[in-house]
């Protein structure tokens, strides 16, 4: 099936690794979260239009930045830009029942149409996601602080309001133009970043 070869090909390429990561990919159904006319090209490598100028990113980029996000069970992780709702229930399969997800979109048909992607999975009704229709450069202070913070779209810089809202021990992941940044936050003040390039992203919206 076309599925298990797109995970193949990921893991073959090193962009997959962890068991709870490949596990989520494998339960949850790219194919759920593409516009219908879009299903046979649900399993490409490829970034596909989900309408409104916005993007579902390509499972290349989505794998290599779960990795770097290392989400864990039980974790509180804010998803900033929810586009059609994959990466949030990727995000969800991993953190599991006893986690949370706080998912932000600024364009309110996506933040209906990730909310009717993900009732497929029921991690609404649970409880574990949320979807928030809001201006995601400014965060969401009501639920901070998060244990890890990962945006979907590009910011010229990594807004200062993110950084508040991770707590000390955190890790942000968000694109910055045309790379990967990464931050741990070790104090108050203080972060370490990595940064990763070549990459391709659709700018974040702000008002």
């Amino acid at each position: 099936m076309e599925k298990e070869k797109l995970i193949r090909d990921l893991i073959s390429g090193g962009y997959l690794k962890t068991p709870a990561i490949i596990e989520a990919f494998q339960k949850i159904d790219r194919q759920d979260f593409v516009p219908p006319e879009l299903k046979l090209q649900a399993y490409s490598n490829e970034p596909l239009p989900i309408g409104h100028l916005q993007t579902i990113s390509q499972p290349l980029t989505v794998a290599f930045m779960l990795e770097l996000l290392e989400p864990k069970s039980g974790e509180k992780i804010l998803d900033i830009g929810a586009g059609s709702g994959w990466q949030s229930a990727l995000l969800a399969e991993i953190v599991g029942e006893t986690g949370k997800i706080f998912a932000i979109e600024r364009i309110l048909k996506l933040k209906s149409m990730a909310e009717n992607n993900l009732k497929r999975y029921g991690f609404i009704e649970k409880g574990i996601v949320k979807i928030l229709w809001d201006d995601g450069s400014k965060g969401y202070a009501k639920e901070a602080p998060y244990d890890k913070i990962i945006a979907a779209a590009s910011a010229e810089t990594i807004p200062e309001s993110w950084k508040n809202q991770l707590k000390v021990g955190g890790r942000l992941v968000a694109p910055v133009k045309n790379s990967i940044v990464v931050l741990d936050k070790i104090s108050e003040t203080q972060f370490e970043e990595k940064e990763y390039f070549g990459f391709s992203f659709v700018p974040l919206v702000v008002d």
